[in-house]
């Protein structure tokens, strides 16, 4: 066997070591990033709204790497925030004449709508590749090792 094959041979191999390694965190960042982009995450002002717990847990393990959620600060009395409002606003300068007017805001779902995608295609690249790992392999049992490794790794290091 040639040096050239036998490099091949051992690239394919660490390849798909890796890749099956790192599939279960893949799937992971794929799906709380597309959820994140929605902000299913999180509650917003207004809104009675409240995500549920897996999924502000997941969305905290996803960006800051721990589960230990922040507490929340109480919001000031309404009529406490309009006073102090009133009091430290700035009264705006008047605008020069023929000074261009403030720019369009922009419209963020189209990107939201395609980076959704993409984490769903992630997704998806991600199963069927551990598909192919799993159906074509001959060491089915090291495949699944390393898959388990995979998944068992990410979350003992969770709980350190």
């Amino acid at each position: 066997m040639s040096l050239s094959h036998r490099f091949l041979k051992a690239c394919r191999q660490v390849h798909l070591y890796l890749g099956v390694f790192t599939a279960p965190a893949l799937l992971f960042f794929a799906i709380t990033g597309g959820l994140q982009t929605f902000s299913f995450h999180e509650t917003t002002r207004g809104s009675s709204y409240a995500p549920p717990k897996w999924l502000a847990v997941a969305a905290q393990l996803h960006k800051k790497q721990t589960m230990d959620m922040p507490a929340r600060k109480p919001r000031p009395a309404a009529d406490s925030v309009a006073a102090r409002t009133a009091e430290a606003a700035p009264v705006p300068a008047p605008r020069p004449v023929g000074e261009a007017a403030a720019p369009r805001a922009r419209n963020p779902l189209p990107l939201k709508i395609f980076t959704a995608l993409v984490a769903l295609a992630l997704a998806l690249s991600t199963l069927t590749g551990l598909y192919l790992a799993w159906r074509y392999t001959r060491h089915a049992g090291r495949v699944g090792a390393a898959f388990i490794a995979g998944i068992a790794v990410p979350i003992l290091l969770a709980l350190i």
